[in-house]
């Protein structure tokens, strides 16, 4: 019958597929065989054909070829043009960017060559002050010389020398204004920008979970802690401490500023750095040519970042008013019954831990615990540290995409930091520097 005929064919069919690859592996063999023997120059075809198979491989994920179609349904010449379009996109770009740089080269030797004409015109001018030459003159029946006061044809009037200067330096600045425009736009770079390619970040650094366990139980114990005190009607002052060395025996004091802080420090941390200083213009340009600018950017503290909210918001200004003085003077509202916003205060905070600590050469760890004691005593922690988060300005220039800051905006971490804000606290501020005031004082 029909069907048996069908069977008996994908029977044969079966066989021959096997016998082919029989004789395939004799023939891997007998050619392995040979080679090892000395008698077949060339390698075996098999391992040819593994080694250009696995070339292939990496050439196509180099290159970011789309193949998911089956290539035997392509034709040479479709493998062809992908291959050639592959190639191009690494290519041409590079191409683009060379003769970019010998445009950019060109322009600059351009420059100096006016820049050295524009002071060779000056030079000569500035050699003859009062109209005098020192070459032309006529004899007098004295014997003496007296000068010829008729100015020379080539001679250039210290006027025009002038204006010719300031027209050059103008057409100078506006070519690299101009250049630097250029750079921008074709090599993506700027003065005062880092490239995020330099930050190669592990998976291991990039994960910020222990640092919120961290945050959580550092919050937890304090919190424990604060309610254990409470409870016995004990709170933390100042004056308890006076006869305490560096303050430093006190477990609620302990908990704030060793372990809450540090982890409140270590998670502002992740991701954060210094940007840019930016450079000369002369350099902008060429920015993204220069091996310096190249290296890795250095590490922030976070209480820098509290620093820099200080000093754009115009920080020292608004403390020292000549109204916030009187009002300190005389202990009187400066707002007159308005209620204080979380901005004021924290300007006025950290203004207040400067004041104290800068004078004694405090470290920033020392200096973001006072401001943390500080912020729990008046029960702001949450809103001061939320006006950092939210200042766009400081983020994007500070904080890497993979930032747990950039990534989340900290709401996390302000949900756990906010199990404190109706805990009542009273801790010394100033234990970093009590002692050297002491000092001070005694003398």
């Amino acid at each position: 019958s029909e069907r048996e005929k069908q069977e008996q064919i994908e029977v044969q069919k079966e066989k021959q597929r096997e016998l082919i690859l029989q004789l395939k592996t004799q023939l891997d063999d007998l050619e392995t065989f040979a080679y090892q023997e000395g008698s077949y120059d060339s390698l075996p075809q098999s391992v040819v054909m593994e080694r250009q198979r696995m070339i292939i491989n990496e050439l196509i994920k180099k290159l970011d070829m789309d193949l998911s179609e089956d290539i035997a349904t392509l034709s040479p010449e479709e493998l062809r043009q992908r291959v050639d379009a592959a190639i191009a996109q690494i290519v041409n770009p590079a191409r683009v960017k060379e003769q970019l740089v010998e445009q950019l080269k060109t322009q600059i030797r351009d420059l100096e060559m006016f820049i050295n004409f524009i002071q060779d015109e000056v030079g000569s001018s500035g050699k003859v002050e009062d109209g005098h030459c020192e070459c032309a003159g006529r004899k007098d029946g004295g014997g003496s010389y007296k000068p010829n006061t008729r100015p020379s044809g080539n001679r250039v009037n210290p006027e025009d020398a002038r204006k010719m200067r300031e027209t050059g330096l103008h057409l100078m600045r506006r070519m690299l204004a101009v250049l630097q425009i250029f750079a921008v736009s074709q090599f993506g770079c700027a003065t005062g920008q880092i490239p995020r390619t330099l930050w190669q970040k592990d998976q291991a650094s990039k994960d910020y979970s222990p640092l919120i366990k961290k945050l959580e139980l550092s919050v937890e114990r304090v919190r424990q802690l604060a309610m254990k005190h409470q409870q016995e009607d004990h709170v933390i002052s100042s004056s308890d401490l006076q006869d305490i060395p560096l303050g430093g025996r006190d477990e609620l004091t302990l908990a704030v500023r060793k372990e809450l802080t540090i982890a409140l420090r270590d998670l502002m941390a992740h991701g954060l750095y210094a940007s840019s200083q930016g450079m000369s213009l002369v350099l902008a340009p060429i920015a993204c040519l220069i091996p310096a600018f190249t290296s890795s950017p250095q590490t922030m503290h976070p209480w820098e970042l509290f620093v820099k909210y200080y000093n754009t918001k115009n920080g020292q200004a608004f403390v020292e008013s000549p109204a916030r003085k009187l009002s300190q003077s005389f202990a009187l509202p400066v707002t007159g019954g308005v209620a204080i916003t979380p901005k004021q205060s924290l300007l006025t905070a950290i203004h207040t831990v400067l004041t104290e600590h800068d004078p004694f050469k405090r470290s920033a760890d020392s200096e973001l615990k006072a401001l943390v004691c500080m912020a729990l005593n008046e029960q702001r922690l949450v809103s001061w540290v939320n006006l950092i988060c939210k200042s766009g300005a400081l983020v994007q220039s500070h904080y890497q995409p993979w930032s747990y800051m950039a990534n989340t905006g900290f709401e996390s971490a302000l949900n756990v930091l906010s199990r404190l804000s109706n805990l009542k606290f009273n801790l010394p501020v100033d234990l970093a520097v009590r002692q050297l005031k002491n000092i001070k004082d005694a003398f």
